[in-house]
């Protein structure tokens, strides 16, 4: 059976297999289209979204040193290549990285004080940028979204995520 939604009187009806299958599709679509904001944002930086998640997480957890596979499990989304991520945030001069004196095959990660200067010189634009991206929705609707969205992953993340 195949579920069906028009968009207009005018448009043609797209077919979905299912409701699931429209729902994923939503959420597929509006990130698409959110994130080019930020792609642009973090382009004028020479960052990307994925790099400046890192130099996130190791702002809130300065001054301490991150070990590489903490880091990489707490990402909003997978790293396959975190190792070529890190060389550039290093060649950059925005973190630091260091074998771990107890365990030599760990690397541990801390950020500079010029990556944290990059970040407090990206707080504005960034604030800016989601504005463009959300303004439209109210606080409630901004909340639902989230609460939503939370219950929609819950059963695929770790029993240990941050994201619960």
């Amino acid at each position: 059976m195949k579920y069906s939604l028009a968009k207009s009187a005018a448009a043609s009806p797209r077919k979905f297999d299912s409701l699931e299958q429209e729902a994923f599709l939503a959420i597929w679509r509006t990130f698409d289209r959110l994130r080019v904001f930020d792609e642009a944002l973090f382009a004028a930086w020479g960052l990307t979204a994925q790099q400046y998640n890192v130099l996130r997480l190791l702002r809130a957890s300065s001054p301490d040193a991150v070990p590489t596979l903490s880091l990489v499990a707490r990402l909003v989304s997978r790293a396959p290549d975190i190792t070529r991520m890190l060389d550039r945030l290093e060649e950059s001069g925005w973190i630091v990285r260091t074998r771990s004196a107890t365990d030599r095959r760990a690397v541990l990660v801390t950020i500079t004080e010029s990556g944290v200067a990059l970040l407090d010189r990206l707080e504005g634009p960034l604030k800016e940028c989601h504005a463009r991206q959300l303004e439209h929705l109210s606080k409630a609707e901004l909340k639902e979204l989230c609460q939503l969205l939370r219950k929609a992953r819950q059963p695929h993340e770790p029993p240990d995520s941050h994201w619960c």
